[in-house]
């Protein structure tokens, strides 16, 4: 049958199987929302308060769900507000797809009003683009764009369609959603008993989950891999939630702001069994001491992660699930006494320096006060500063794709958007963790939870403060604060309520258990604004560039 562009890319989203698309209308997309408006039955559209929000919210949708988030924007401005979004989900290998509007390709090139190169100007984070010259290309253009952000090493794809191409008229032959192409390993079997064999002889073990386990579906083979070679499961920000927190052999974060035990332990381990993490430089510090006593085996479907941070030992170049399940076919392991004493002591002593949070209303006992009142399936979302490191650190996650963060990029103002999206995806009673210079970056969202009903609860941690960086200006800067205290007079309970929501303020323990209740029992959503104490610090620290040496413990020692 023939079609117009804009029919085409309506019915080829809905073959591929999306559900819900987050855009914002202008000039250069008015076909295509016509044909959402014609569609409204068949497709739901969810209109944010920004571009940003919106991308954010596709974010969102496809940590949660682990689908592809589709976000839809105009040209010029509309187009260059997703930038930061498409770089957060870049940075931390999230699908999706991200269609624009554009001039006719007749006045491509002239400076049109609202064009912009959105082809030229994201080329260094998006995993393929697309600008579509011919109206025949373009259900194949889109075709391809799910295959590509799904497959391999997930990450988001450009699709920009000029106003033309949308108008334009050709034939249009219905087809079965595209096949997730599956990347072929360059393992080799010999390479398999390479491993089998480091891990046989390893004495003191230790495996370190990257967000890549978690989109290979690979928590239970590393779990197993655990409990067969008696190693403890370390974990990058964005493998927090590979496997559960109380998984016995599980240390937690390790890096900048991880746990002691798990960064000690990295260090300490003659076997270092890294799997679907890129050793970012926050994971890593200072490369010369990183897993210094350590072989490393570095299991990973993207090649080029492979030597860029971290020279390894054996690289494993495939499917985590699929080379984990080769391993646990081959490997039989034993009990390690004296490394599980030694690992003991090193748990002891984090527990040691932890910090004294008792008497007042502070970032664990929130943390806390959540997790008590909320199913273990609940989506946990974080903007990015001190309150995003406390919820890594103290959040008891039981099941994957539960905490949502920005790890790569660590954008502030990720996390309104990123909640509407995850609860969308999901259907479940969603929280955000912020901070207030976060929430400020991004609480005009709380106007779409609001319109659309969703039953988001946004726990502000409030200390007046830019915390991470003022944190910074304490250990490195001598104190000197600049610009990092607000001065800001917002009262959020307030605004919460002026924008639609229901809002509480919690200063105690006993006030925050309050709000909690009646937030999970609220059908929209709730801002609670918990004042915390600007001198809370994040704890262990790891200078940049350093090792656990110059780790900085509870009291700055």
């Amino acid at each position: 049958m023939e079609m117009t562009g804009a029919q085409i890319l309506m019915e080829t989203l809905l073959e591929q199987g999306t559900d819900v698309i987050f855009g914002y209308p202008g000039g250069t997309v008015l076909d295509l929302y016509e044909q959402i408006y014609r569609n409204g039955g068949r497709i739901r559209h969810v209109l944010p308060s920004h571009e940003q929000g919106g991308i954010h919210a596709a974010d969102g949708y496809a940590r949660a769900t682990g689908k592809t988030g589709v976000v839809l924007a105009t040209s010029g401005p509309g187009a260059t507000n997703l930038v930061t979004g498409i770089a957060t989900a870049y940075l931390d290998s999230i699908p999706l797809v991200i269609i624009t509007g554009n001039v006719p390709t007749t006045l491509i090139g002239q400076d049109n009003f609202q064009e912009v190169d959105v082809f030229s100007l994201t080329y260094g984070i998006v995993k393929h683009s697309y600008r579509v010259a011919r109206v025949e290309e373009l259900a194949e253009d889109i075709r391809e764009a799910y295959a590509i952000a799904a497959s391999g090493r997930p990450g988001p794809v450009l699709i920009d369609i000029p106003k033309d191409v949308q108008q334009k008229k050709t034939r249009f032959t219905p087809k079965p959603p595209v096949e997730i192409p599956k990347i072929a390993g360059e393992y080799t079997e010999k390479e398999i008993a390479q491993a089998v064999k480091l891990m046989e002889k390893a004495k003191r073990p230790c495996i370190y989950c990257g967000g890549g386990v978690i989109m290979a579906d690979a928590g239970e083979e590393i779990m197993e891999l655990s409990r067969r070679l008696d190693a403890p499961i370390c974990h990058s920000l964005m493998g927090v939630d590979a496997v559960p927190t109380d998984f016995p052999a599980s240390l937690g974060m390790s890096g900048m702001h991880g746990q002691y035990a798990s960064t000690k332990t990295i260090a300490e381990a003659d076997l270092l069994i890294a799997v679907g993490a890129r050793f970012s430089d926050r994971a890593v510090g200072g490369k010369q001491k990183y897993a210094a006593k350590a072989k490393i085996i570095h299991i990973e479907i993207d090649p080029a992660e492979v030597d860029k941070s971290i020279t390894v030992d054996l690289p494993l170049i495939g499917d985590a699930k699929e080379i984990l399940g080769k391993i646990l076919a081959a490997v039989e392991g034993g009990k390690k006494e004296k490394w599980q004493a030694e690992i003991a002591e090193m748990r002891a002593f984090g527990r040691m320096h932890a910090t004294d949070y008792s008497g007042k209303l502070t970032p664990d006992a929130i943390i806390d006060a959540v997790s008590r009142v909320m199913p273990k399936d609940t989506p946990i979302v974080t903007d990015v500063g001190q309150h995003q490191m406390w919820v890594a650190q103290r959040y008891p996650f039981a099941q994957p794709r539960t905490f949502l963060t920005s790890g790569g990029l660590g954008t502030m103002g990720f996390g309104m958007g990123a909640a509407n999206g995850a609860c969308i995806g999901t259907g479940r009673k969603t929280v955000l963790f912020t901070g207030d210079g976060s929430f400020a970056m991004n609480f005009n969202e709380l106007g779409t939870a609001v319109t659309e009903g969703l039953p988001v609860i946004v726990v502000l941690m409030d200390n007046g403060v830019l915390g991470m960086v003022r944190q910074l200006q304490r250990f490195f800067s001598n104190g000197h604060y600049s610009q990092t205290t607000t001065n800001r007079k917002t009262d959020f309970v307030a605004f919460a309520r002026a924008m639609g929501a229901e809002g509480y303020r919690a200063t105690t323990t006993e006030e925050m258990a309050d709000a909690m209740q009646k937030a999970k029992a609220a059908e929209g959503p709730v801002v609670i604004a918990c004042e915390i104490d600007r001198e809370d610090m994040v704890y262990p620290m790891v200078p940049s560039n350093q090792s656990i040496d110059e780790m900085i413990l509870q009291g700055g020692r």
